[in-house]
């Protein structure tokens, strides 16, 4: 019995038809995913779809500077990202990564969509898992107190000039919070004690995110990219919402229009909405009017300012949100 030469060995089988890798189905799906909850959030949301219609017919200068706004706020989300970690990250592709991350900010609730964005982006920089959720945990800590931290000045700098009589939440509003919060803070202290497999990794991230945020602050351009930049986006927020109201006709002052904002943001910016759509919007509406604008001015600028930083640029961050994953970037 002879054996065959390799070469006459290739020929005498078929060949083997390859199927596409598990990885390439999977980044495919990936790119495709985004595009199709942008879909699905355009039926749900048809109600701002269609209002944008109105902003046919407001001032297009002032709407031009609610872009650059806008704009400026993509700038600053990238500048408190890297204000937030230690290792430094190519600019163009961090500021792409925000652009992207905006997108899926608006899809998932509670910035679920954006920090994972986030997360795959400062993974594929190579930056260490701890690391990163640190540098996530610290930016999700420091912008509601840079918010607060703007609200107190506004409150001291305007003390006469703004009423915030309507604004205030009675008694019972107030205890329904505190005893959210202590029942919240409870659980996790419960969930720590009792189960140890997630204390583990807690304690380690904690310690992690506490040595990085003390070496973080010995650097003053970390401190003032991250501090700054925290302090800065809700300012450009409000001054969206105020261009925005003033090609309407909204009479109301910018510092009443970021009161109003800095209010409604504090208020109910920590129910789990995609892009704190709904209550925030709610908010703002009733602040708007508690300052006196009319209903209708108020409305129209909400849902002119959600049209502007929510539904204009979410196509395109889809879009490069599909790319960054094709690229292997995300």
């Amino acid at each position: 019995m002879s054996l065959l030469p390799l070469g006459d060995l290739h020929g005498a089988f078929p060949a083997v038809v390859r199927s596409p890798s598990a990885g390439r189905l999977v980044r495919w799906a990936l790119s495709l995913l985004p595009i199709l909850l942008l879909g699905a959030w355009a039926v749900a949301d048809w109600r701002a779809v269609r209002g944008a219609a109105r902003l046919a017919s407001a001032d297009p200068w002032w709407l031009l500077a609610a872009a650059f706004f806008t704009c400026l706020g993509w700038l600053t989300a990238a500048c408190v990202r890297q204000g937030a970690l230690l290792d430094r990250l190519p600019p163009g592709l961090l500021i792409a990564s925000q652009f992207a991350a905006g997108a899926a900010n608006h899809v998932l609730p509670a910035s679920i969509g954006a920090h994972a964005v986030t997360l795959r982006f400062l993974r594929g920089q190579g930056v260490p898992l701890a690391r990163a959720t640190a540098s996530l945990a610290l930016y999700s800590l420091v912008k509601p107190v840079a918010r607060t931290l703007v609200l107190l000045v506004f409150l001291l700098a305007f003390p006469d000039v703004l009423d915030l009589g309507r604004l205030v939440p009675d008694e019972r509003t107030s205890l329904v919070v505190a005893g959210s919060v202590a029942g919240a803070l409870a659980v996790a202290a419960l969930l720590l004690t009792v189960v140890r497999p997630v204390r583990r990794p807690v304690l380690a991230l904690v310690r992690t995110a506490l040595t990085d945020a003390r070496l973080l602050h010995t650097r003053p351009s970390r401190v003032l990219a991250l501090w700054g930049g925290a302090a800065a986006t809700p300012l450009l927020q409000a001054s969206v919402i105020a261009s925005v109201g003033a090609s309407f006709g909204l009479s109301l002052s910018w510092a009443q229009v970021t009161l109003a904002f800095l209010v409604a943001s504090t208020a109910v910016g920590a129910v789990p909405a995609p892009g704190g759509i709904g209550p925030v919007d709610a908010a703002l509406v009733f602040t708007l009017v508690a300052f006196g604008a009319p209903m209708s001015l108020a409305t129209a600028t909400v849902i002119g300012y959600r049209v502007l930083t929510v539904w204009v640029p979410l196509l395109p961050g889809t879009l490069v949100l599909s790319v960054l994953v094709q690229r292997k970037v995300l």
